[in-house]
Parts: C-alpha cells; sequence; structure tokens
C-alpha cells in the first residue's frame, strides 16, 4: 500500500466511524455537490459554463479513485432514473434519454476523470499542486475526448439526425471551455494540497 493511500475526505473522519457508512455519506454528499454545481452557472455566452468540473476534480481528489468513481456512477444513475441533477433539468426531462443529447458525451467522461485524478490521489499526488495539475489536465483531456466525439458524431439532436460536425463540436463544445477549465483546474490542485497542509500541521 502506498504510504498515502488514505485520500483527503476519508482521511478527515474518525476510525469510530464504520467504513461503509462514511462510504454512504461521502457518496450521498458528493452527488449533492455535483448537483448544485451543474445548476451555478458562471457563465452564458457562447454557450453555458457550470462549476461541474470543478466540482468532479475536488471530488476526485478528495475522495480517491474508489468512492470518486462510485459517487460519480451514483450520480449518472439518479440522473438516468429521472431525478433533476443535470443542468437545464428543468426545464428538460432527466432520464435515460438525456444522455444521448449533446452533452452525453460529457458525462459519461466523468467516469474515467474520477478514476485518472482518484488514482492519483490514491498515489499521494494530491499532496503536490503540480503533480495533481497534471494529472487533472490529462483526466480532463479524456472528457474533452469523449464529449467531442459524442457530440461530432453520435448526440441525438432535437430537429432530428446525429452530431452536430467537427467544426460546430470544437466550436461549441470544446474551445470555450478550455480556459474555464484550466482556471478549475488550478483552483483544485491548489484546493486539496493546501488542505493536507492545514491537516498536517494540526
Amino acid at each position: 500500500m502506498h504510504p498515502y493511500a488514505l485520500a483527503l475526505a476519508p482521511a478527515l473522519w474518525s476510525d469510530r466511524v464504520s467504513r461503509t457508512l462514511r462510504a454512504i455519506i461521502l457518496v450521498l454528499a458528493g452527488t449533492a455537490l455535483l448537483t448544485i454545481s451543474a445548476k451555478v452557472k458562471v457563465w452564458q455566452e457562447p454557450v453555458p459554463i457550470t462549476l461541474q468540473t470543478l466540482a468532479v476534480m475536488l471530488i476526485s481528489a478528495a475522495y480517491g479513485s474508489r468512492l470518486a468513481v462510485a459517487t460519480v456512477l451514483a450520480y449518472l444513475a439518479e440522473g438516468a432514473l429521472g431525478l433533476p441533477v443535470f443542468a437545464n433539468t428543468p426545464p428538460m426531462v432527466a432520464g435515460l434519454s438525456y444522455f444521448l443529447g449533446t452533452t452525453g458525451g460529457f458525462l459519461i467522461g466523468f467516469i474515467p476523470l474520477a478514476l485518472i485524478v482518484g488514482l492519483a490521489a490514491d498515489r499521494g499526488w494530491d499532496r503536490y499542486v503540480v503533480r495533481l495539475f497534471v494529472a487533472m489536465v490529462a483526466a480532463d483531456f479524456v472528457v474533452f475526448a469523449l464529449g467531442f466525439i459524442w457530440l461530432a458524431w453520435f448526440a441525438a439532436l432535437a430537429k432530428g439526425g446525429n452530431g452536430i460536425g467537427v467544426d460546430k463540436a470544437f466550436a461549441f463544445g470544446v474551445q470555450p471551455f478550455i480556459i474555464a477549465d484550466l482556471l478549475k483546474i488550478a483552483l483544485a490542485a491548489l484546493f486539496v494540497p493546501a488542505s493536507w497542509g492545514l491537516i498536517d500541521r494540526r
């Protein structure tokens, strides 16, 4: 086992709390945070930008791989069951059909993101700003790749047909988010190691 195998969030809990109860509470808290972050729009034009990427990054770095992936899967399952946890729900209706839309690839991309950043945290990279930043950038690239591919060729469109094409997928699904995501990643990569620093000093 790596000497830093225990991630930030589990490390804050007393040993008197069972692992099962701790995991359930953290997963529920994580899905609530993901829901709130999906609803908070910090930019509107040319496309809405939310805080969800920041939330996924923070959860993944703070939880470690197993809890982070479990949290993302639970969040996606809530949306698949029809709970209004995604952006624009309402007025849009959640459910399995939501995943067929333009954001489906990005949502599924949260799973490898949680795994990559969570594994970095498992290895102790959550204590180092640069290492965590690199892991988060790599994970975000995977999200963009999956989201771009889905949006360009497979997304079900309201007017019929599938995919909006390569140029539009890059213009509306990738380019507007690059700077914002780098800022979110920088915040997350600073926050988690700083939190560890506070804990270690105590």
